[in-house]
């Protein structure tokens, strides 16, 4: 038994036609399960189901898996003004914030998160100095940065 090119050419295993990739090969050790939306348009009531992604034991790449964890967005910061003794409840929207573990103000880490969708969140904000600092999320897929997100009077 042999391999071969498409002309009929013995390929020998020196020679085989392959390149070495960078992206790793993983295998999944438990299932895995993905939530997918259904509801208005289908005749259905709104919410998500869950269905079977990788099965145990099945190999795929790293790029895979970082496809599935879309880093956040932020469209908007409302209220985007408070006061410097912190406590002040800010809802952030935007997109995948569902993976949000922690927002800072500033160099400061928030005092609640409360994820309420993928595309809404609320923090109460730390105590912080008088002037704009920099909102940023803390997710799977690492940060996101608002500059100048937040102004504490």
């Amino acid at each position: 038994m042999g391999v071969f090119r498409e002309n009929g050419q013995r390929i020998t295993k020196a020679a085989f036609p392959a390149a070495a990739v960078s992206d790793a090969l993983k295998r999944i050790t438990e299932d895995v399960y993905q939530s997918v939306p259904y509801g208005p348009g289908d005749g259905r009531p709104e919410g998500s189901i869950r269905r079977l992604l990788y099965e145990a034991g099945t190999v795929v790449l790293q790029s895979e898996i970082d496809r599935l964890f879309a880093t956040a967005t932020i469209a908007s910061v409302s209220p985007a003004t408070g006061p410097a003794t912190g406590g002040t409840t800010v809802t952030i929207k935007g997109t995948e914030l569902d993976g949000t573990s922690a927002v800072n103000f500033g160099s400061t880490a928030d005092t609640e998160v409360q994820i309420v969708s993928a595309p809404e969140l609320r923090v109460k904000t730390p105590a912080g100095s008088a002037g704009a600092v920099n909102v940023v999320l803390i997710d799977d897929a690492g940060s996101m940065t608002r500059i100048s997100g937040f102004t504490y009077s």
